[in-house]
């Protein structure tokens, strides 16, 4: 085989698994399409790259899946590294790859975030440190990095106000290098050793080397890049799909699932992949999605190209049948019909820019790299131009041209293509469909995967509790590292928390605990304390957070045991000890030192230790609980106290925060 045949076997090979039924005739006219270019461009070897590293993730049990633009390419589909059929949704091949691009395509992979060094590790075994590295990031001084920088070179305060001649310094430092970091995760792999090209270092992170370039110098040279990326969605629903015992697979999840969307249109996304924001859960709402490319728009709607294009209004109007979904041409029904006449995709603009104003895809697609430099002076003023006269010419209403060019320069601001939008809902879907049917294991899974999202494990657990699952506390002879599911007598699935939750414990201080309670129960705390190794400040936070309640301590009380141990230890001698030396704690400094100790409380909230003490004070407001708000009609004014578990950053338009 050379390697565009050896390809074209493996997509052939995949096709009949993607499509059992028989390849239709426009897949396979796509797929000869893309060969052809494919073959032109001298591309085969960067698939087949891409295929074994998704292949490696796979043997291993790595969840991975390829989005991007390469999501548009049919041979990423049946190769297994995208999960998004483009020929079905129409995607265009030519956002991807291009004769006049002039560049290699940029295929991106997601793998779980616990897992990727896995994949890094084996791309360097597999290929060798000579002939690949990953690529470095070039960080560039920003205005408060360079008065930072600016006020110790002159000897002041970081924070001290500049003269004019440290204005100037600062300005002229603005944008210029300051030091190389990492990038996220891209590689550059060479035929030819690559330190005989560029230098390689090794990185600070262990087993790691990078060469000295950015991915912009990879482009111009034209050298080979790769992308092994992370996303801890993937690893929470990997553990997901283990806590149920694999009855699913990613791919076997169920499909358009009413139940799903229900709960999404209720806005139950909390924890949810992409969707969990406030913005992204008002537009739920509004949106009220019922299939799965309702999801795509709402993964993509919610981003500062659609709001500055202001696509985001018309388009609901459109779907509530406030205003009719007018589309001025007959080409531009296939284009625009399922986003009702709205182009909310940069994929949309380069189609019309095809079929109306005589683009061919490849200039299409240098119009779509020109949309995100729209405020550079004088960079696309040409395409611009000729896109503008095209469709004028094409009989499209000049408003609609305007209104268009509006849109099109939000994408400047950030605007999703739409294959990145599809592969990012169908982690969307996936994530809600477990939470819907399964809240226990994911909600376990989610906790067991963070830092990720926006949300706490606070937050999390009142959002299961909603849901009828029991959260039970940390107990020393149950509790396992990570939140574990148990069953309850009502043979639902509950939460046990696991030892990470404890505020500074190291895995070792766990493994200690757990060695011991291996060889035999502990009889008592000072057994418990004089078998165990763990820190002083951590035993504190055990205390403090009632973890010692199965030794009949409350919290002071296990507090000033710790204290009488430790003392006995530096002295030999045993302190009297007095029964119930200490009132138990009041509830609100219970739910204090349960957040002191584990960022979360299963007391219950602490709004109701206030609730009545705040409904005194403010008795003419008549405050509203959030169960009470849902039976409020809507447009009523209400009054509302709560504690603020997420800060909006940057505010909003109207300066909430």
């Amino acid at each position: 085989h050379t390697s565009q045949s050896y390809l074209e076997k493996l997509v052939w090979k995949g096709a009949t698994w993607r499509y059992p039924e028989g390849i239709p005739l426009n897949v396979q006219a796509q797929i000869q399409h893309e060969f052809r270019l494919v073959s032109e461009l001298k591309y085969a070897d960067y698939f087949l790259t891409i295929w074994e590293i998704v292949q490696f993730a796979r043997k291993k049990g790595i969840l991975c899946q390829g989005r991007g633009s390469a999501a548009n390419s049919v041979l990423c589909y049946c190769l297994g590294i995208t999960a998004i059929d483009p020929v079905r949704m129409g995607l265009l091949f030519e956002r991807f790859v291009s004769s006049e691009r002039g560049e290699p395509p940029d295929i991106d992979v997601d793998f779980e975030s616990e897992r990727r060094e896995e994949v890094i590790q084996y791309i360097y075994q597999k290929y060798g440190r000579d002939r690949a590295a990953m690529v470095s990031a070039v960080v560039t001084y920003r205005s408060k990095m360079a008065k930072r920088e600016v006020n110790k070179a002159f000897g002041k305060e970081e924070t001290a106000e500049l003269d004019e001649l440290q204005e100037e310094v600062v300005e002229s430092l603005r944008g210029f290098p300051r030091h190389l970091s990492i990038h996220s995760g891209g590689f550059t792999l060479s035929a030819d050793p690559v330190v005989e090209i560029v230098p390689v270092e090794p990185a600070r992170m262990e087993n790691r080397t990078i060469i000295q370039w950015d991915k912009y110098d990879l482009d111009i040279l034209g050298l080979l890049k790769i992308d092994v990326l992370s996303l801890g969605m993937l690893s929470a629903i990997q553990k997901c799909l283990a806590l149920l015992g694999n009855r699913y697979t990613f791919a076997s999840i169920p499909s358009e699932d009413p139940k799903t969307y229900q709960m999404l249109q209720r806005g139950e996304a909390v924890g949810l992949f992409q969707v969990e924001s406030r913005a992204q859960i008002n537009m739920l709402g509004r949106l009220q999605p019922k299939t799965f490319y309702d999801l795509v728009v709402e993964v993509a709607i919610v981003r500062p190209g659609p709001i500055v294009g202001q696509m985001v209004h018309p388009y609901l109007k459109r779907r509530d049948g406030r205003e009719a979904a007018v589309i001025p041409h007959p080409k531009l029904v296939p284009i625009l019909k399922k986003t009702l006449g709205v182009p909310l995709f940069q994929e949309q603009v380069m189609q019309m820019a095809i079929e109306l104003a005589g683009f061919t895809p490849g200039e299409a697609d240098k119009l779509r790299k020109a949309m995100g430099a729209w405020g550079v002076k004088g960079k696309v003023k040409e395409m611009s131009e000729r896109l503008r006269l095209g469709l004028l010419r094409s009989g499209l209403p000049k408003e609609f041209v305007d209104r268009v060019f509006e849109q099109i320069k939000g994408f400047a601001e950030y605007g999703f293509p739409e294959s990145h939008a599809a592969s990012f809902a169908l982690i969307t879907y996936a994530s809600a469909y477990l939470k819907c049917h399964h809240p226990a294991e994911f909600t376990c899974s989610v906790m067991n995967s963070q830092p990720m999202g926006f949300y706490t494990n606070y937050t999390l657990i009142n959002d299961v509790k909603r849901c009828g699952v029991n959260v039970l506390p940390i107990d020393l002879h149950q509790s396992v590292w990570d939140s574990q599911i148990e069953p309850d007598p009502e043979a639902r699935s509950q939460i046990r928390l696991g030892f990470r939750e404890i505020k500074g414990m190291s895995q070792s201080e766990f493994e200690s605990i757990s060695h011991e309670r291996s060889i035999r129960r502990f009889r008592s705390l000072t057994d418990f304390l004089s078998r165990v190794s763990i820190r002083s400040h951590v035993l504190e936070s055990m205390a403090m957070g009632d973890c010692f309640r199965c030794f009949g301590f409350d919290q002071r009380n296990a507090l000033w045991e710790l204290i009488a141990h430790q003392e006995f230890l530096l002295s030999q001698t045993q302190s009297p000890r007095q029964a119930d030396l200490f009132e138990p704690l009041r509830e609100y400094e219970s739910f204090q030192e349960d957040y002191e100790a584990f960022r979360l409380s299963l007391r219950g909230h602490p709004m109701q230790v206030f609730r009545k003490k705040l409904s005194k004070r403010f008795e003419k407001k008549h405050l509203k609980t959030a169960k009470e708000i849902r039976s409020v009609s809507n447009g009523s004014y209400v009054s509302v106290a709560g504690m603020t578990i997420v800060r909006q950053r940057p505010p909003t338009a109207k300066g909430v925060v």
